[in-house]
């Protein structure tokens, strides 16, 4: 089956008839969100950095979705994803600029290697992510920005990714005074823990429950998210049921974040 054959939205559903991009498509809340999209009749393309795992996600996913390898750090890649989009789609309803990347790492061990890594992806890719989008991105548009509680909140061996989602929550104060003649609204989605294979990645195989114990104990409803919980927040935000919610930042996150 051809790419074009396969790529059809649905007319029905809470976001009938758009087109979104969603990086870091292709695991957890990113692939979650992709799922539901389509699910609610968008016509979607993921982004991801690695050609096996996209392959997967689409084959998961099914109709309606078409996967594109970029690393969004990367601005040539970042040029061909749009010019993919520009071909396939002619225009863009939808922007979530999800890819991100961190990892703990104390204060007295924090390399530039481990600071250029994490702003590259986290704050230069989502910047660009955005404004490289804003050709295809119809007026009246759609961008949610993934955040994290650790953008508001103090956060052991982990400082240099929450300084990161801090600057992506501020890029929305400035983004929609700059796109207001556009009426395009910019929203960020500040998910707390969830259990995602990026989550899980950032301690030994073996430490993973122990992790998501730990972590437990801090969420007033005394469980993690699913992804799946995280996509609907950012299928609010993207549809037209948020139609007069601009930069905002909605916390999904158990009141983790607000006690």
């Amino acid at each position: 089956m051809s790419d074009s054959q396969k790529f059809q939205g649905s007319s029905a559903g809470r976001l009938g008839g758009k087109v979104a991009v969603i990086t870091g498509g292709t695991s957890g809340i990113g692939l979650a969100t992709a799922q539901l999209f389509v699910e609610e009749g968008a016509r979607v393309f993921i982004s991801g950095r690695r050609e096996p795992e996209l392959r997967k996600a689409e084959a998961l996913i099914g109709h309606g979705v078409i996967g594109v390898r970029a690393d969004v750090s990367n601005i040539a890649d970042l040029d061909g994803l749009y010019e993919r989009i520009r071909g396939d789609a002619g225009h863009l309803d939808i922007v979530f600029a999800n890819a991100g990347v961190g990892e703990f790492l104390p204060l007295t061990a924090i390399t530039e290697q481990h600071v250029d890594r994490t702003f590259a992806t986290n704050v230069k890719g989502t910047l660009f992510t955005v404004q490289k989008a804003l050709p295809l991105l119809k007026d009246g548009g759609s961008i949610v920005l993934m955040s994290s509680t650790t953008g508001s909140t103090g956060n052991e061996n982990f400082s240099v990714y929450g300084a990161s989602k801090a600057a992506v929550r501020n890029f929305a104060r400035s983004w929609v005074l700059e796109l207001k003649a556009r009426r395009i609204r910019v929203n960020v989605l500040s998910p707390g823990t969830t259990n995602t294979p990026g989550l899980l990645g950032l301690v030994p195989p073996d430490q993973g429950d122990g992790l998501l114990k730990e972590l437990t104990q801090t969420i007033p409803l005394g469980r993690v998210a699913e992804p799946r919980e995280i996509a609907e927040a950012a299928l609010f935000l993207a549809s037209d049921a948020s139609s007069f919610v601009n930069g905002a930042e909605l916390f999904a996150d158990g009141g983790s974040a607000q006690v």
